[in-house]
């Protein structure tokens, strides 16, 4: 080997001139103290910005742990209340309600969502009573409460849309009545937004806000959840003929626009995180309220890779929920709500 050959490095070395390459741009400056990353802050994520979805179970002082969704758990409406008065104190300001109606109550028509006694009429009653300072938002679909499991009432095979829509807005009528603040129909029924807008309004209930699930996609993401209200072992079939393809974008701008026009407050997207590009969009194209529902997949996920040591459970979180915030949202349904809102407590 020749001894007048420099090494590699050295040549580099001698030529490389890195702040002439930058021009004395150095993005690092501002990355190098926790003050100046926080002065440049880009997107914050706050207890303001969280909803807590609840399942709902019968009896009293009763909790039953969902297999599927580690730390989740069905309670009765007297713990429903506990749960709410949790939330205040926590400073979540909204939480979601979900029955698992016994199996008993359930039926072809879905029937019990006409029930002023159903389960979520009653923890609606019971928390309000409680006089507690608290959104409710109230699922409006059949699943439920229905025994094939879909969001609609069936002719043999095919989902029915329009006497679907008659029902759901007797349901969403009911559950105004109840004491529910904002209806948020899920079933994805065409011209329901609008119907359930005209139906509140001639019942007096003008002031009652609709969330509508615009883009809730036919996903795979949806399996813990089911098993939560109890819906995964009657499900016929699957949901495709009214939930989105997952290979659609533009559909859900078409689906968004719809709800607006017809009367929506507030605009949702489900999954999140799978479907950030959706949030964005339909944030920058409406400039609406719009939310991601963080749903019983993405969370099952976080949770068995946490316990199993593969990540961090609170980083994971806290950056899971962030890119919610970044893509556009307004808010997050997440069964963390809680989990996150002691964090971000203890942060202050």
């Amino acid at each position: 080997m020749s001894t007048t050959n420099k090494p590699f490095q050295s040549s580099i070395d001698e030529t490389l001139d890195v702040n002439a390459i930058l021009q004395g741009k150095r993005m690092r400056r501002n990355r190098r103290f926790d003050w100046s990353r926080r002065l440049i802050k880009e997107n914050t994520l706050s207890t303001n910005d969280l909803i807590w979805p609840i399942f709902l179970i019968e009896g009293d002082n009763c909790r039953e742990q969902v297999s599927s969704m580690p730390g989740v758990e069905r309670l009765s409406v007297d713990l429903a209340v506990e749960a709410a008065r949790k939330a205040v104190e926590l400073g979540i300001p909204v939480l979601a309600l979900f029955p698992n109606t016994p199996s008993e109550l359930r039926s072809e028509n879905g029937a019990e969502a006409l029930n002023p006694q159903n389960l979520t009429c009653k923890a609606l009653r019971a928390i309000k009573q409680a006089n507690l300072p608290i959104g409710l938002m109230t699922d409006v679909a059949l699943d439920p409460y229905t025994t094939h499991g879909h969001d609609g009432l069936m002719a043999g095979e095919e989902i029915i849309n329009d006497a679907t829509v008659a029902q759901l807005c007797r349901q969403a009528i009911i559950q105004a009545e109840a004491g529910a603040d904002i209806i948020a129909p899920s079933d994805m029924m065409d011209g329901r937004i609008g119907a359930i807008r005209q139906a509140l309004d001639a019942a007096g209930f003008e002031n009652i806000q609709i969330m509508a699930y615009s883009a809730k996609y036919a996903s795979a993401f949806y399996g813990p959840f089911r098993d939560a209200v109890g819906t995964s072992g009657t499900l016929i079939g699957d949901k495709r003929t009214y939930q989105m393809d997952p290979a659609n974008t533009n559909e859900a701008l078409a689906e968004a626009e719809l709800d607006l026009q017809e009367g929506a407050d507030m605009i949702m997207v489900k999954p999140g995180l799978p479907y950030l590009d959706i949030i964005q969009r339909l944030k920058q194209q409406f400039q609406a309220p719009t939310f991601a529902y963080q749903v019983s997949g993405e969370y099952a996920m976080i949770c068995a890779a946490s316990q199993n040591g593969w990540l961090d459970h609170d980083k994971a979180m806290l950056e899971s929920l962030l890119a919610f915030k970044r893509a556009g949202a307004d808010g997050i349904l997440t069964y963390f709500a809680p989990a996150v809102a002691k964090l971000l407590q203890n942060n202050k």
